[in-house]
């Protein structure tokens, strides 16, 4: 994991243009400027503020381009967390995903009190439910959702402080 920063504009929008990328995501495909925009803030925001999403990238090891970012959510009373992932198509199924949760996971309970770190995905997401149970993550809820107009059903997953990996 490292800093967004502006210069990964061009790998940011490729990845996040990726209508089969972002069809579970929370986010939507923005324009250059308003990437460009949020990469400098993320660049430098603080993080794990109470109350606020920061986004920190995944970068290929060897040459430390972008290939994804982890969004972390502490809790305004700072006693969960909430993470969120995505990594471009062509870098997965390489273990990248896996070892940067674990890695976010980590930070966390380094830097904050949170007693658990939730991961919210839609049960259809196959990929995403994998990696939540490989580092540890256990479901604790389903629950009916509307995600973008269609009914879902969301599945909710957590690691806690105790029994991190």
């Amino acid at each position: 994991m490292r800093r967004l920063a502006t210069s990964d504009l061009a790998e940011f929008q490729s990845y996040r243009h990726d209508p089969q990328l972002g069809q579970y995501q929370g986010w939507s495909p923005t324009t250059d400027a308003e990437a460009s925009s949020f990469l400098s803030e993320m660049s430098s925001a603080e993080v794990l503020l109470p109350g606020i999403w920061i986004q920190l990238g995944i970068a290929d090891p060897a040459s430390l381009t972008l290939i994804g970012d982890i969004g972390l959510l502490l809790a305004e009373d700072g006693r969960h967390a909430e993470i969120g992932f995505t990594l471009c198509r062509q870098w997965q199924g390489r273990g990248i995903a896996t070892a940067a949760v674990r890695a976010a996971l980590d930070l966390v309970f380094e830097q904050t009190r949170a007693e658990r770190v939730l991961g919210v995905t839609d049960s259809r997401n196959l990929p995403s439910i994998r990696l939540l149970e490989r580092v540890g993550m256990r479901q604790l809820e389903a629950r009916n959702a509307t995600f973008r107009g269609e009914d879902c059903l969301e599945l909710i997953y957590a690691i806690f402080r105790q029994r991190q990996k």
